[in-house]
Order: C-alpha cells, then sequence, then structure tokens
C-alpha cells in the first residue's frame, strides 16, 4: 500500500458520518447491510448517504453487491488492516518494546476458540 491510498483512507474516514457508516458495517460483518437500513439506523437521508457510501468506496473501505432490489454494502477489513499496518510498519523505531502496549490493545475484542483460532460460532 503507498501512501496516497492511506491518505485516501484516512481522508474518507476523517468525516463523522463516513467513520460512523464504517464502524456500523464493522459491526455488521460479514453479511453486511443495505444502503436504505444503513441511511435508517444514521437518520441520514438516502442521497446524501450516497455520497457518503461512494468516497468510502472509491477508497476501498466498503464494496457493494446487488442482491435483488437492493444494493448491500460491506466492511472491507482487509483493506482498513492494510491502512493500519502502512501506520504502524516502522513502529517505534524498531523497539518493540515500546509498541507492546499499542499491540496489545489491537487484539480482537472477541474471544477466539483454542482450537480453531477464530471466535466462537455463536458470538454474533
Amino acid at each position: 500500500m503507498d501512501s496516497e491510498q492511506v491518505i485516501l483512507a484516512l481522508a474518507a474516514l476523517a468525516q463523522s458520518t463516513r467513520l460512523e457508516v464504517f464502524r456500523l458495517l464493522v459491526k455488521h460483518e460479514p453479511q453486511g447491510l443495505p444502503a436504505g437500513e444503513i441511511a435508517r439506523a444514521l437518520a441520514v437521508p438516502q442521497n446524501t448517504m450516497s455520497s457518503h457510501l461512494a468516497i468510502l468506496t472509491r477508497a476501498g473501505l466498503v464494496s457493494s453487491a446487488r442482491h435483488s432490489r437492493s444494493i448491500v454494502y460491506r466492511a472491507e477489513l482487509p483493506r482498513f488492516q492494510s491502512v493500519a499496518l502502512f501506520l504502524l510498519q516502522d513502529c517505534c523505531g524498531g523497539r518493540p518494546e515500546i509498541c507492546a502496549p499499542l499491540i496489545a490493545s489491537l487484539t480482537p475484542c472477541c474471544p477466539q476458540d483454542s482450537s480453531t483460532g477464530m471466535p466462537p460460532a455463536n458470538i454474533t
């Protein structure tokens, strides 16, 4: 990932509605949400929401797929991971002890099944 792509992603998230949209979509992974539901959930007019979703899509942070008459949006978590890794790549000048608290705070929010390394199937 290059600097321009990271700047585009960060600029897309540097607006309150778009940040709320991204966070909402992360909560609804992997199924995503239709555009109308996103607009209703955040009390944003659909035409305005359409503009916000277009900006997030251009930044590569969300993707869309048509399902019947709806367009369903999903967070692009691998892209977000790439942005975060770009920011942390040279973390603390190669001194991992300085970065340890930051890295510890990035651990998953959901407990993991020790046999699979994945969140338990009953976590929603």
